[in-house]
């Protein structure tokens, strides 16, 4: 699939703030600093589509993409960076979780993991609670190119052992790198797969609301 326009759209404080419409979204969440503005940059052939900052914690509103005026990407803030501030942190946690609940038209998350780290307690909580919520979800590895090939197989299987804990239907894994382009056209293959007519929407019931793990 080719991206032949990317427009910044908004920034968005909550859901509330969101457009109001059907518009397929693919979001992107992670921890601070996993590499998802480098990664949204990669899959549209941009290099200033989102901001790629030296500094964690940058992204602190939900920002979103119109991607050939037909569905968009939305770049969620970053989790679990301790220099911001608590009580910011807390509210962006809770956008986050209110937008991941609620969003009718939300197709997928690609859930961002550091390839050169082993599954980290709050990556993992993050990921249970998408499974809690029933949210559709895959995961990337981020940063292939900083892990031997062996590490980033040793990671991986360690977060299939735990996923196999709370699902028995693991969501598909990809890899990737903005370095080497490695996972572009798998991601967006996956994306083309899902704007049909009949998948534009969640499937199944929406859960009932409780207390997000978030």
């Amino acid at each position: 699939m080719n991206t032949t326009t990317a427009k910044f759209l908004l920034s968005a404080p909550d859901l509330a703030s969101c457009p109001d419409d059907t518009t397929p979204e693919f979001a992107f969440a992670g921890r601070s600093n996993v590499g998802k503005s480098s990664l949204l940059n990669l899959l549209v052939g941009k290099r200033d589509l989102a901001n790629v900052s030296a500094t964690p914690g940058h992204t602190k509103q939900i920002n979103l993409f119109t991607i050939n005026d037909s569905w968009r990407l939305v770049d969620l803030p970053g989790y679990g960076y301790a220099h911001v501030e608590r009580k910011e942190r807390s509210r962006f946690n809770e956008s986050v979780a209110e937008y991941l609940r609620d969003r009718e038209n939300l197709a997928l998350v690609f859930a961002l993991v550091d390839a050169s780290l082993p599954p980290q307690p709050i990556d993992l909580e993050f990921i249970e609670g998408l499974i809690d919520y029933e949210v559709p979800f895959v995961l990337v590895f981020t940063k292939t190119d900083r892990v031997s090939p062996d590490k980033l197989q040793e990671h991986v299987d360690a977060l299939r052992t735990k996923l196999a804990e709370w699902c028995k239907t693991p969501p598909e894994i990809f890899t990737c790198s903005a370095v080497n382009r490695q996972g572009r056209h798998a991601i967006l293959s996956l994306i083309e797969s899902i704007l049909t007519p009949e998948q534009k929407q969640r499937p199944g019931p929406k859960p009932p609301r409780r207390n997000t793990p978030w």
